[in-house]
């Protein structure tokens, strides 16, 4: 079996008028753009990344580079779940670095990263923030299928997510986890639920009562579980985190596109207008 080696660019740059246009892509292999869109103005660029063979094999490695420069804004989404497919013996990996300027602004709005039995997977995310740049991101995963009565009983997971603001590292959330690993059923790791998910917000710092109210919106029952954490910052910048336990990842989702739409007027300034994939 072929083994996908693939790359993406993509560079957002703000031009005539104040309009964010896709000033440069280059992709190598099976990973595209979607032609770029404007559904809420001209300042906002929404782009759609596609990954052909829709699943990433044992051996397979994808790399995104996306920069969003000074005064653009950009909407980057997907229009369906990455899943992770047995590894055959070779660990797949994705690796994703977003750099958004000062004064840039960046909607990261993947679906969720499905991993499936055997597969061995790393999936590494790093943030490059500059004061001043604003951005709502998120990653979801789902562990096995939902549909199966015991859910991802054989393979591996390594997650790297990081995040630094001017070249200094401001948030690190790393770990290697096995299907059968006491961690996904321990009360204080995961308690048996086979979906995870991080929001985080860089931007303005809330209010202390926006973050109580936050705080205590969030679920907290049998099928979904969530909690809230702001990190404040010199220059009145602060970093919101959100993690979430489901059992499905519908409703994972569900909850991070309310709380995208509860943070993004506060975080970058502008109204929460719906993805339009999110209606299909």
């Amino acid at each position: 079996m072929q083994n996908w080696l693939a790359r993406l660019e993509l560079e957002f740059k703000s031009g005539y008028a104040d309009k964010t246009v896709l000033s440069h892509k280059r992709h190598e292999g099976p990973l595209m753009v979607q032609k770029a869109l404007y559904p809420e103005n001209r300042h906002t660029c929404h782009a759609s990344i596609l990954h052909p063979p829709s699943g990433i094999a044992g051996g397979d490695h994808l790399t995104i580079d996306i920069q969003v420069h000074a005064h653009a804004h950009a909407v980057i989404n997907t229009p369906g779940a990455t899943r992770w497919y047995k590894a055959n013996g070779k660990t797949s990996a994705q690796h994703v670095t977003l750099k958004v300027q000062e004064n840039a602004k960046l909607d990261w709005l993947p679906q969720e990263n499905i991993i499936f039995e055997d597969a061995d997977a790393t999936t590494q995310t790093t943030i490059a923030l500059q004061s001043g740049a604003r951005m709502i991101g998120w990653e979801i995963v789902q562990l096995g299928s939902v549909c199966a009565n015991e859910h991802w009983q054989r393979g591996q997971l390594t997650m790297d997510l990081r995040l630094t603001l001017d070249d200094r590292l401001l948030w690190i959330d790393t770990g290697h986890l096995y299907a059968r690993h006491p961690l996904r059923f321990c009360q204080s790791g995961m308690d048996d639920f086979p979906v995870t998910a991080t929001l985080w917000a860089f931007g303005p710092k809330l209010a202390d009562l926006t973050c109580e109210e936050i705080s205590l919106s969030l679920p907290w029952h049998d099928s979904l579980r969530a909690g809230f954490t702001q990190i404040p910052r010199p220059n009145n910048q602060a970093l919101s985190l959100v993690r979430v336990l489901g059992k499905h990842a519908q409703e994972v989702r569900a909850l991070l596109v309310e709380l995208w739409s509860q943070l993004r007027p506060l975080i970058l300034n502008v109204p929460a207008t719906p993805v339009r994939l999110w209606a299909t």
